[in-house]
Order: structure tokens, then C-alpha cells, then sequence
């Protein structure tokens, strides 16, 4: 239970951080002028607390839910780690009255973030499509470029693990996907983020440019 509340703990965590970074980029690319006041010390300070209240508050009935199943057969997870799904496939109590409670927990406590994350892409397009130079439209989508691609990432494998109906659970699909969310997403945060550091991309193109001068 432990594994099982500190792990999804940290996603929790990692889902209000991503839609506070989308707050964000909407206020770098909707309202520039104002940028500095919106966002400042006191309100980064806000959101970054917020997000790791809320994710540590966000697991807890899930916890004790979970904490409440029996589970008297084989005791062997066929996961990586203590997954929810894999957990009540091992339970041999009652799954209809928790599934009911823990689906709308769930849903509405993943789906907010969401719909506001996509509520601020939906404003930042708007605004980007505005935009009448080609030279500030690409800028401005830079902005939000490498946040998009991990919030895709990320929300596409937490999808098609946690959205799947439990008749549909596959538990080797769903260790493939709980890869991506776990290792490969943030093994490639650091790259997708720090591509936009100019200091970064030069040091990339200085070392391409004294490899091709070798060859």
C-alpha cells in the first residue's frame, strides 16, 4: 500500500504540475505584455505547492479503498509494480461497490487537469493562428512545443492503461504502456525541454560540426 500511494502519488503530482506548466505557456502566449506580473515568484511558488498537495491529497481514497480489498489467492502481481488494475485482478472481494467509487474519483479528478490543460492549448492555438508574421507564429509555438509533446505523451499512456474498460484489461498491454509513463517519458523529459535551451542547441550543433570536420 505503500508503493501503491507514493507511486501514484508522484503521477498525481506530475499531472496538476503539467497543467500548471500549461498555465503557463497560455500566459506567455495570450497575454506577453503581462507575462512578468501574472507569473511571478508568488504565484509559481502557488501552483508548483498546490500541484504536490493536491497530488498527495488526490491518491488517498484510493489508498484506503484499496487497503480495504481481501485477497485471499495467488499473491503474485503480474506487474512492474503494485498497479491498481493488477491489485483487484488478485482480489477476491466484492470489486462492484469500489469500482463504482473509485471510477468518478478518478475521472473527475483526472479529467479536470485535463480539460483545463486542453482549455489552455485551445486559447494558445487561437491566439498563435492570430498571429499575421510567420517568423513570431513559429516562435510562439516553440514556446509550448516541447510541454505539448510530453503531455501527450503522457496523457496518450495514462489513457490506454487507466481508460480501458476492466473486461478489456490486458495485463501485457498495459506493463507496455506503464513503461512509457514510468521510464521512457521521464527519461526524455530532460531532452525534449533542455532542445529548447539555446545554450544547449549550440553546444548539439558545435559537436556535429567538429564530428563532419573529422570525417
Amino acid at each position: 500500500m505503500a508503493q501503491f500511494y507514493f507511486f501514484f502519488s508522484f503521477i498525481s503530482t506530475e499531472i496538476f504540475l503539467l497543467t500548471a506548466m500549461a498555465y503557463d505557456r497560455y500566459v506567455a502566449i495570450c497575454n506577453p505584455l503581462r507575462y512578468v506580473l501574472i507569473v511571478n515568484k508568488r504565484t509559481c511558488t502557488l501552483l508548483a505547492s498546490s500541484s504536490w498537495i493536491l497530488g498527495f491529497l488526490d491518491v488517498v481514497p484510493h489508498t484506503v479503498w484499496t487497503s480495504q480489498l481481501t485477497f485471499c489467492e495467488d499473491n503474485v502481481i503480474n506487474h512492474f509494480f503494485c498497479d491498481f488494475e493488477a491489485l483487484i485482478k488478485l482480489s477476491c472481494s466484492d470489486m462492484h461497490t469500489i469500482e463504482t467509487l473509485i471510477f468518478p474519483v478518478g475521472v473527475i479528478l483526472g479529467l479536470v487537469p485535463f480539460a483545463l490543460t486542453l482549455a489552455s492549448y485551445i486559447y494558445i492555438i487561437f491566439s498563435i493562428l492570430k498571429i499575421h508574421s510567420a517568423k513570431s507564429r513559429h516562435k510562439a509555438f516553440s514556446t509550448c512545443s516541447s510541454h505539448l509533446t510530453v503531455v501527450v505523451l503522457f496523457y496518450v499512456s495514462l489513457i490506454c492503461v487507466y481508460m480501458n474498460p476492466t473486461s478489456a484489461y490486458s495485463p501485457d498491454q498495459n506493463k507496455l504502456f506503464s513503461l512509457l509513463y514510468t521510464t521512457l517519458i521521464p527519461m526524455l523529459n530532460p531532452i525534449v525541454y533542455s532542445l529548447r535551451n539555446v545554450e544547449v542547441k549550440t553546444a548539439l550543433t558545435r559537436i556535429v560540426n567538429i564530428k563532419e570536420a573529422s570525417l
